[in-house]
């Protein structure tokens, strides 16, 4: 599972350890006197505000020239793009100001930080504890679009793979596959596997043609077979596999390029034969 109904599992940890924030902060307050318990609640929240604005806007500077290039990408932030420490340090400042002169609040404050943090960062470490039950590729029977020979998405163990899940008639699909052809050019060691769910090969045929697409690995699945056994809940569905075939990440909802590059970045750090081939092609196209 990826996700909890609409919601992707990345969103609902951030608002479960929010909550925890927010009340383990009120609880310590309790023993202060006056109304020190809802003012912890309400600052909390104001802080929480701040940490997401910060965390954005770091990301998109550190990702500037990929957001310049589609400025409206900017306002996408079901991407995924937050800097988690600029959200943090941006938090913890803005609760130092406003508790200058009430430290015993302070105090409180930041033990719910501390407990709501202890929880977002268990939740990160789990994977590392649960890898021998991490999904692995599906052993799905697909077929390519002229539907010469059958394919198995575990043929492509041993290398990373990005596999996406898409459709023709989805529209956060449509305005992402630039962002994938792309990829698949600037990270040649990386398999990106555009699996189409439930439609056939005229169809696709003819998105592809109408949008100058094209693609290395691109597989139909007429019966939606690898939503299924990936537990996928809508698309578009991006899913990340490690060279052992390992599930190390996913993306529920449309892509833009910062995100994508910061999950390659994170989990498949290029090789120098990559980066060399890369390069060289560069300049033999110059």
């Amino acid at each position: 599972m990826i996700g909890i109904g609409p919601f992707s599992l990345q969103t609902v940890v951030f608002a479960f350890a929010a909550f925890v924030t927010w009340l383990v902060a009120r609880l310590l307050a309790r023993r202060l006197p006056g109304s020190a318990s809802k003012t912890a609640g309400a600052l909390i929240i104001d802080a929480l505000f701040v940490g997401l604005v910060a965390a954005r806007i770091t990301f998109i500077l550190v990702w500037w020239n990929d957001y310049a290039a589609r400025p409206l990408s900017m306002l996408a932030f079901g991407d995924g793009g937050f800097h988690g420490l600029a959200g943090v340090l941006a938090a913890s400042a803005w609760l130092w100001l406003k508790t200058r002169q009430r430290r015993p609040l302070r105090l409180s404050l930041y033990g719910g930080m501390a407990g709501g943090l202890l929880v977002w960062g268990a939740v990160q470490l789990l994977p590392l504890l649960l890898q021998h039950a991490a999904m692995t590729l599906p052993a799905v029977q697909l077929s390519t679009l002229d539907n010469e020979q059958p394919v198995d998405l575990v043929d492509f163990t041993g290398q990373p793979v990005v596999l996406n899940l898409w459709a023709t008639w989805c529209p956060p699909c449509r305005r992402e596959m630039p962002v994938l052809m792309q990829a698949q050019t600037e990270y040649p060691d990386i398999a990106f596997v555009l699996v189409n769910q439930g439609e056939n090969a005229t169809q696709i045929h003819s998105f592809l043609n109408a949008e100058g697409l094209s693609f290395k690995h691109l597989l139909m699945d007429p019966f939606s077979s690898t939503m299924r056994e990936t537990g996928s809940r809508g698309l578009p569905t991006t899913l990340f596999f490690d060279e052992n075939g390992r599930m190390v990440a996913s993306h529920v909802g449309e892509l833009t390029t910062p995100a994508l590059k910061n999950t390659l970045h994170r989990y498949f750090p290029r090789s120098p034969q990559s980066a060399s081939r890369q390069t060289n092609a560069t300049t033999e196209q110059e």
